[in-house]
């Protein structure tokens, strides 16, 4: 059972543990490199870093953001152990930002990999990954489209994230040094993500509906693309821009 204030502070963490004990640990899921168990280790990883930047910063000692490898002491856990280590984990970052909603202004900046996030982010991103990740587990359920479709779950891809989504695609483009790519990604009532890369670097950004879309979709379509991944029925989403402009931009969309 999940105490009270964690499920206030992680809602979806109930739904992503009832689908973990659906399948087996050996179980394949739609993130191609990881099974249902690489799965629980990484979001492992995932709360103990997000809770261990945060209490640091509350401690008036900051840390840096450690790397994946975090998840290395839990891959090599039994499954029982396993299991046991992400429910702690889960509860002590809910404790550390209930903790840090009390004491610290919304607005105080705090470095996470490279970059100033504000103290709700580090709740916000844990329920954003255990958003993405069931939907790796469950595919195109109810649950995971409804949870993927809420408007916090585009605002924090594109404003909270942001970048860090589009740097392993732009190393797959051979742009040169006067190349750009712009792409816009379309949900009807909704603003534009639009995502682009040069010699410069990358960027991504919410802007109001202007000229044709690169790819229009749902809401829930336009996140798994964000973050590389695609739903199972492809006639979600729909495109003009032609298979040139299309290839590059869901190249540049590949994900962590």
């Amino acid at each position: 059972m999940i105490p009270s204030h964690v499920d206030d502070t992680l809602p979806e963490l109930a739904p992503f543990l009832h689908e973990v004990r659906a399948h087996r640990p050996d179980d394949g899921t739609w993130c191609e490199a990881w099974t249902v168990r690489d799965v629980l280790a990484h979001q492992t990883g995932n709360a103990e870093e997000l809770a261990r930047v945060l209490e640091a910063f509350l401690a008036g000692s900051p840390v840096e953001t450690r790397g994946f490898d975090r998840e290395e002491p839990y891959r090599r856990m039994s499954d029982p152990d396993l299991w046991a280590a992400f429910m702690s984990r889960c509860e002590h970052l809910a404790e550390i930002a209930a903790a840090a909603e009390r004491d610290l202004s919304p607005d105080t900046e705090i470095m996470w990999t490279g970059r100033s996030v504000n103290v709700p982010f580090f709740a916000e991103h844990m329920r954003e990954e255990l958003i993405l990740h069931r939907w790796d587990l469950s595919g195109d359920d109810r649950t995971a489209v409804q949870a993927l479709a809420e408007p916090w779950m585009t605002e924090h891809s594109v404003v909270s994230v942001g970048r860090p989504l589009l740097v392993r695609g732009s190393t797959g483009l051979d742009l040169g040094p006067d190349g750009r790519i712009e792409g816009r990604l379309r949900c009807p009532g909704t603003d534009d993500v639009v995502v682009t890369a040069d010699a410069g670097g990358t960027g991504i950004r919410l802007a109001a509906p202007e000229g044709p879309a690169t790819i229009e979709s749902d809401a829930a379509t336009r996140v798994l693309l964000l973050w590389g991944r695609r739903p199972a029925d492809p006639s979600r989403w729909s495109s003009s821009a032609g298979p040139d402009a299309l290839r590059r931009v869901r190249t540049l969309l590949s994900g962590y």
